[in-house]
């Protein structure tokens, strides 16, 4: 390896951590609930289900807004990710894991399944009130 491609490989990694800060920003900016700007989730517009991301957006604005106890109502998969990257990071031999792939979509295919149980106490994994998808939507209008 040259000196220029260590070069580019840095510039890469600056690049992607502007952008990560310039999208914290835009999300700490915009509140995600009340905003056209960043659209709803295509798969509770379609399906009235939600996806293990629902929430996501607006539980990193709450956090950056300094309401932890609103993130984890949103997405408590968000706060085990944000738990398990530190250590991702500084080990990434543990993603080649056939293991931890495994425990990986196991964890989030359950939580998938699991948020839209509409049976205490999995309606608290939920993000907000359950819509009803988009074409039952259409066929009341």
């Amino acid at each position: 390896m040259t000196g220029y491609e260590g070069g580019r490989t840095s510039r890469r990694h600056w690049l992607r951590a502007v952008g990560a800060v310039g999208a914290l920003g835009v999300l700490a900016a915009v509140d995600p609930e009340r905003s056209a700007f960043i659209p709803q989730c295509p798969w509770l517009m379609l399906t009235g289900l939600y996806c293990p991301g629902c929430g996501t957006l607006r539980a990193i604005h709450q956090l950056l807004h300094g309401n932890p106890a609103a993130m984890l109502h949103l997405n408590l998969l968000l706060v085990v990710l944000f738990l398990a990257a530190p250590i991702l990071a500084l080990k990434p031999r543990l993603l080649r894991s056939p293991l931890l792939s495994r425990g990986i979509v196991a964890v989030v295919l359950s939580f998938w399944v699991l948020r839209n149980v509409p049976v205490a106490p999995f309606t608290r994994l939920a993000p907000a009130e359950r819509q009803a998808p988009f074409f039952e939507r259409l066929a009341t209008q």
